[in-house]
């Protein structure tokens, strides 16, 4: 049986002057289940955020296909969600009704009041309330303003949440504050989310799973690593888990050391990531799949 999210050899070409393709990615093949958080991980030029905008149905693969519930992605649709580290809020509405022309949009049979209370209930999940719902984006704070950019994706219920850097421009203090309210709103709404972030920290927090790209050219998702930390997580007690250092050294030896060794093409039909689990005194493979190197060695 498929998951719920099912991307199958994605390859992304982009024509040059000498006549041969730049491949900035192939073979990149991984599933997310429904509810599932995951997080992508890799260098810079690797892909991730046009991967990313091939699930969005904003960019179209040189090869391969996405396909969620069963139905092949192609353009758009409301029902996938996207956040981006810019914002993308319309200026000259207040933050409330960027959400709610939001809400609007996905539930036209909805009355204004529904709408409203609707949008309301999601600014107050990311504690925006007390007038500044009522401000408009330049009245706003950066941190405020990813907060709506957050309340209006969770607010429209998409089937799948997409997440680019959302918190890439932020400072320390405000990344974990709005770090910590998508873990709240998330553990209410149960929302399949994808993420790309360069922070293994954040990534251990938030996901499920984190995938790990190769370096570009010829870049391909490597590693599926399943997070054994268990929910719900606070940042000032995983750290003592005894999991934490183990997947964070793995995650760390693999992007200043192993992807860069891992890269290039490979020949042969798209395979999916090695998945690496932690358990006991050390890393297991999935069942069926050969022993990686221990990180150490």
């Amino acid at each position: 049986m498929k998951p719920f999210v099912s991307v199958e050899g994605l390859a992304k070409r982009f024509p040059t002057p000498k006549g041969e393709p730049l491949t900035v990615f192939e073979n990149v093949t991984f599933g997310v289940e429904k509810g599932e958080f995951v997080c992508i991980i890799g260098h810079s030029g690797c892909g991730k955020s046009t991967i990313l905008n091939v699930l969005a149905g904003l960019d179209e693969a040189s090869e391969g296909a996405v396909v969620m519930d069963g139905r092949e992605v192609r353009g758009p649709s409301l029902e996938r969600g996207v956040v981006f580290q810019n914002y993308s809020l319309l200026p000259w509405l207040t933050a409330l009704q960027n959400v709610t022309f939001g809400v609007g949009a996905r539930n036209p049979k909805w009355s204004r009041e529904q709408v409203r209370a609707h949008a309301i209930k999601y600014l107050e999940l990311v504690g925006l309330t007390g007038g500044a719902e009522h401000r408009k984006p330049s009245q706003l704070s950066g941190g405020m303003r990813q907060r709506v950019s957050i309340a209006r994706a969770f607010a429209t219920q998409p089937q799948l949440l997409l997440l680019d850097e959302p918190f890439g421009a932020l400072d320390a203090l405000t990344r974990g504050s709005i770090q910590d309210e998508l873990l709240k709103i998330w553990s209410e709404t149960h929302q399949t989310v994808f993420m790309i972030t360069h922070d293994v920290d954040e990534a251990i927090l938030l996901a499920d799973r984190i995938l790990l790209m190769t370096n570009g050219p010829f870049a391909r998702v490597a590693e599926s690593v399943e997070i054994s930390i268990p929910r719900p997580r606070r940042r000032d007690e995983i750290i003592e888990h005894p999991h934490f250092y183990r997947i964070r050294n793995h995650l760390v030896h693999f992007l200043s050391r192993r992807s860069r060794g891992l890269a290039g093409r490979r020949e042969g039909r798209p395979v999916a990531p090695e998945t690496i689990r932690f358990e006991d005194e050390e890393p297991r493979p999935a069942p069926g799949r050969p022993r990686l190197a221990a990180v150490n060695e």
